[in-house]
């Protein structure tokens, strides 16, 4: 077994990096409701760099009840990335903790998880599972993880354009083993035939039906959004239809790694997208309003731009986590670190900057491919790993670079100080 380590901010961040970081925020809206307050530890349960490979992608799914005491089983996937290449995937792990992680075992290679040989354009060609994400689907009772493929040369470069597919798969508690994993299958025809649900958060509903976020590129144009209406029966994962296809004509790559939450009686949806990250709802979580551009609560950009948001939520608050310009990063790759959280304004669409806090200072190297977990109605932990590649040439970041960033995973815990009604 693994024991954490709880990192002092004085430890990993110094002059500005150090307000608020360990303390609690508390204020009023406008309605005179009070935001939720909660503090915040750091922990390590592992890391990985060797000058050739570190972790990525490392995302967290809860198991109820089978930890110890009767807390849950924390369970943690991630992808090793190969820092002499683009989004070279070739390795997927799983490791866990039963004592809220007190302890946590080491990573485990997860065979049925692993990189499968396809004929694709009659070239035998390696295919990966990556940008996962584990999460708890109560009506199965059953921890299932979603991703997408990668499709890669047979020299390990990323296949363009990308044949790209939802993939899933599921955690049995019991030998604690991931099974092998399966593509869902999609419509016929060309409009899904790139398409996955790489990197996105989705929501369960209370019917055990699944709102899963998926982002796709007919033929000829940019990437679109849209959310999938999904059934799950603790084994096959089945496209029902989908909502509003979102898209934009701004001449990037379109949109991306769409997330999705539920506060309240509407859904929200955040959107990455290579210059701006966007935002819309939904009263019933498949048709939204247009996108809007991410700004703070005083009509500022928000700052973040081709790299994901993520939603962290609180029976009492809607939060975004996310990443962005100006907080003395421009040394990072797309100014992907630190790692912030802000509230939402629900109403306004909007991050409230008050409420802007750091969750994991920046050492260096990118942050911004993370996960969030309701862990218990106390806890929600963000989990993300150190990039190790630094935008050069050669991509590859020193071992002992100036900033200190070692291949670290963190675990950013946030408690809250009221009961998470939604946990």
């Amino acid at each position: 077994m693994i024991s954490r380590r709880t990192f002092l901010h004085s430890s990993l961040c110094s002059g500005a990096s150090l307000l608020g970081f360990a303390s609690s925020v508390s204020s009023l809206l406008a309605d005179g409701s009070t935001r939720p307050n909660y503090d915040l530890t750091l922990d390590v349960p592992t890391k990985l760099y060797d000058g050739e490979k570190c972790w990525c992608h490392p995302r967290a799914g809860i198991v109820p009840g089978i930890g110890k005491e009767g807390a849950p089983r924390v369970v943690m996937t991630m992808n090793t990335l190969h820092v002499n290449g683009s989004d070279v995937f070739k390795g997927m792990f799983s490791f866990k903790t039963d004592d809220l992680g007190a302890t946590w075992t080491a990573p485990a290679e997860q065979e049925n998880l692993a990189v499968r040989t396809e004929t694709i354009d009659g070239v035998e060609r390696p295919v990966a599972v990556s940008d996962f994400w584990p999460k708890w689907h109560a009506a199965s009772k059953t921890l299932l993880g979603t991703g997408h493929s990668v499709v890669y040369t047979p020299d390990w470069k990323v296949k363009h354009p990308r044949p790209r597919h939802t993939t899933y798969s599921t955690y049995d508690p019991q030998h604690d083993q991931w099974t092998a994993w399966k593509k869902m299958e999609m419509p016929a025809g060309d409009k899904f035939a790139n398409s996955g649900a790489g990197c996105t958060q989705r929501v369960d509903l209370a019917d055990g039906s699944i709102l899963l976020p998926i982002y796709f590129s007919p033929p000829e144009q940019s990437a679109h959004v849209t959310v999938a209406r999904c059934t799950f029966d603790g084994q096959t994962l089945r496209y029902v239809g989908h909502g509003t296809e979102l898209a934009v004509d701004d001449k990037t790559r379109g949109l991306h790694e769409p997330s999705l939450a539920k506060f309240g009686d509407r859904f929200f949806l955040t959107i990455r997208n290579d210059l701006r990250g966007f935002v819309t709802r939904s009263d019933d979580g498949l048709n939204y309003e247009p996108i809007r551009e991410w700004k703070f609560d005083d009509g500022s950009e928000l700052g973040n731009y081709n790299t994901q948001q993520h939603w962290v939520t609180h029976s009492d608050g809607l939060f975004l986590v996310y990443t962005r310009r100006g907080a003395n990063n421009d040394h990072i790759v797309r100014h992907r670190a630190p790692l912030f959280m802000a509230q939402v304004d629900p109403e306004r669409l909007c991050v409230i900057r008050e409420t802007e806090r750091i969750l994991v200072p920046q050492r260096g190297a990118r942050l911004g491919n993370f996960g969030v977990a309701t862990v218990n109605e106390h806890e929600t932990w963000v989990t993300v790993s150190e990039w190790m590649q630094d935008g050069s040439k050669t991509h590859i970041m020193p071992i002992n670079n100036k900033w200190g960033s070692d291949g670290s995973v963190f675990v950013a815990r946030i408690h809250w100080d009221r009961p998470n009604r939604l946990a």
